[in-house]
């Protein structure tokens, strides 16, 4: 797997070629990006800050039970930190699996999972450049 956080932006294309598989026959690709909207107006960014070393192990645990659950071929998850623009991509999860459900289900479950699980804090920058933390979900 490659670097699950990033600093620099996420190749979706390199995602895709990595999760390619001859013997699946379904591959999920999602991928959150930075919307223009949030919870109190508009947004020109975000910013996430992570604890590096526990979000990857964590990440490294969410591939385990994927794994464990369902029969894939391969698993590529990663997000970003740092100050993100509208659009930029801010979260990647690929699954290949020999049948689509499979694939669905468990990039279903990885990407729910990151969102519940990781320790990471996003802020809103709004267009005046000012920032609010969102308040997230205690983290399981």
């Amino acid at each position: 797997m490659k670097k699950m956080i990033s600093k620099k932006p996420l190749d979706l294309s390199h995602t895709i070629s990595h999760v390619r598989d001859n013997a699946a026959g379904g591959t999920v690709v999602f991928f959150g990006t930075v919307r223009n909207k949030g919870k109190k107006g508009r947004v020109s960014a975000l910013e996430y800050q992570v604890y590096r070393a526990m979000a990857e192990r964590r990440m490294r645990e969410i591939e385990r039970v994927v794994r464990e659950r369902w029969r894939v071929r391969k698993v590529e998850m990663a997000h970003r930190e740092g100050i993100l623009s509208v659009g930029e991509v801010s979260v990647v999860v690929a699954v290949s699996a020999e049948h689509r459900a499979e694939a669905f289900e468990a990039s279903r479950f990885a990407i729910e999972a990151i969102k519940r699980s990781l320790p990471l804090w996003k802020r809103e920058v709004g267009s005046k450049g000012r920032g609010r933390w969102v308040e997230g979900s205690p983290i399981e």
